[in-house]
């Protein structure tokens, strides 16, 4: 059921609805049961791995907080049974064919293995949360002690696919408050607009951006450079625009409930350096990363050496967790190695002093906006293509530059097509106000001037998105990209 479609529209209403007439008691079992509906939609089958890998995370978190000895031992159980899961059903191909390949080099015959394994939708998201929950238990935090409160934490429906990746003491706390025990306008007020947004994100700009970035990717070899970043800069967005809207599509929906979920994005293109874009994109994963694989490394306690390695194994797992291929790690250790050229950069800058006196000025700003923007764009071109090769050689005619109308045919020139989307050239001219000057953005932004608005106002600017949402949406909308993670 995707949050795009006709069946989410009627789902989410009915559900809401439910919520807030049924009694106190209720809601949360039924909530509980709604999610567990909307994930049968997928797979009926998988619920059970989903409600027992539940079970089991509950129970053994209970185990963990009263054992007064091997509390260690118990903790590294419960890790391994959750990354064994994750590992089975997502990496088990990955692990086959790279193997294969291994053997075909030795004995220059390919053995033909194959596994035929079903990768249940949202695993990634369930794991995570799971092992965070384990790892606060370990800590000292307490358990749930509830099983309906703890399996509505793993499956509420508005983040259950891609997240953001809660923190059960934060969420656990929301449904146990009952601050709000009837339904308030201020819910509706920000919940409604957020999914509109959402929606005309995922399906004004993503879905549309979409058809521009698979022209480039039929015959990446037909084009030449200035072509393949525009590509580059039109995936930008897809995927932030993809993401960020189911992002605000979850938000909304959960704030219909009375529940705040963290934000996941913060203008990450407006990043000046790959720390601060990390610090803006994908809020919980990058956080999640930090708390519960960097710290656990050791962090940076050891020393510049030790820290760039922990850095660099952090983020080169960060990259084999978005998907079971090969590119992914390289796009993950891509940007450990971004992160650790920073950091050499930032220990040097602070010694020089005329570069430090550099650093703060605006020009040097705007070219750390420029700068961390296109490496971002480069990383990319390792995210969407499969091919590691194939990657590679985009990369390349991008950075030397190969010349433009490199296809036999003139028409293939993407912007001769026919089929360009409508809304692509709009999009680009943001790309560019945002490249050259960012501060009305961050300005707006901070005042928060869309809550300010008056009512009448917000409802007229929503009626005209859901005019331009159902007058613009394509014919063939995809599903979220990071359903498949």
């Amino acid at each position: 059921m995707l949050f795009t479609s006709l069946d989410y529209l009627l789902f989410l209403p009915v559900v809401v609805t439910l919520f807030w007439v049924l009694p106190l008691k209720f809601r949360l079992p039924m909530l509980l049961a709604a999610s567990w509906f909307f994930y049968m939609c997928w797979n009926p089958a998988f619920i059970l791995l989903i409600v027992g890998m539940t079970a089991a995370n509950y129970m053994l978190g209970n185990i963990l907080h009263n054992a007064q000895s091997h509390r260690k031992l118990i903790f590294g159980i419960g890790i391994t049974a959750n990354l064994l899961c994750l590992g089975v059903f997502k990496y088990a191909t990955l692990f086959v064919t790279s193997a294969a390949s291994v053997v075909g080099l030795v004995t220059h015959q390919t053995p033909d293995w194959h596994v035929n394994i079903i990768l249940p939708l949202a695993i990634s998201f369930f794991t995570f949360e799971f092992i965070h929950y384990l790892f606060e238990v370990y800590r000292g935090n307490k358990p749930v002690d509830n099983f309906v409160l703890f399996s509505l934490f793993a499956a509420f429906f508005p983040t259950q696919i891609a997240g953001p990746i809660k923190r059960y003491p934060d969420f656990v706390a929301q449904m146990l408050s009952h601050r709000e025990k009837h339904p308030t306008l201020k819910m509706f007020d920000e919940g409604l607009p957020l999914i509109l947004i959402g929606l005309a994100k995922k399906v004004l700009f993503a879905d549309n951006l979409a058809v521009l970035v698979q022209m480039g990717l039929q015959e990446p070899s037909s084009y030449g450079a200035p072509e393949l970043w525009l590509f580059a800069y039109a995936f930008a967005f897809q995927i932030y625009f993809d993401f960020s809207g189911y992002t605000d599509i979850a938000r909304g929906s959960a704030m219909l409930f009375g529940y705040k979920i963290p934000i996941n994005f913060n203008m990450p293109y407006i990043a000046s350096n790959m720390s601060d874009f990390w610090h803006r994109w994908h809020i919980s994963l990058s956080t999640w990363l930090r708390d519960y694989l960097f710290i656990p490394l050791g962090g940076s306690r050891g020393g510049r050496w030790m820290t760039n390695r922990n850095l660099f194994l952090t983020m080169a797992l960060g990259g084999l967790w978005h998907g079971a291929s090969w590119s992914f790690v390289v796009w993950g250790v891509y940007h450990g190695l971004a992160l650790i050229i920073h950091r050499e950069f930032t220990f040097i800058r602070d010694k020089v002093e005329w570069l430090k006196s550099f650093a703060q000025t605006k020009v040097f700003h705007l070219m750390s906006l420029l700068l961390t923007f296109h490496v971002v764009c480069v990383g990319w071109v390792f995210f969407r293509v499969e091919n590691i090769g194939t990657a590679f050689s985009i990369v390349k005619r991008m950075v030397f530059f190969k010349p433009i109308y490199a296809a036999a045919e003139q028409g293939q020139f993407f912007v001769l097509k026919e089929n360009m989307p409508v809304v692509v050239p709009v999009v680009m001219a943001m790309v560019a106000l945002l490249l050259i000057q960012n501060w009305p953005v961050s300005y707006l932004n901070t005042k928060q001037y869309f809550k300010k608005l008056p009512a009448p106002v917000k409802a007229v600017f929503c009626t005209a998105l859901l005019f331009a949402i159902i007058t613009f949406t394509p014919d063939d909308s995809k599903p979220f990209i990071y359903f498949q993670f």
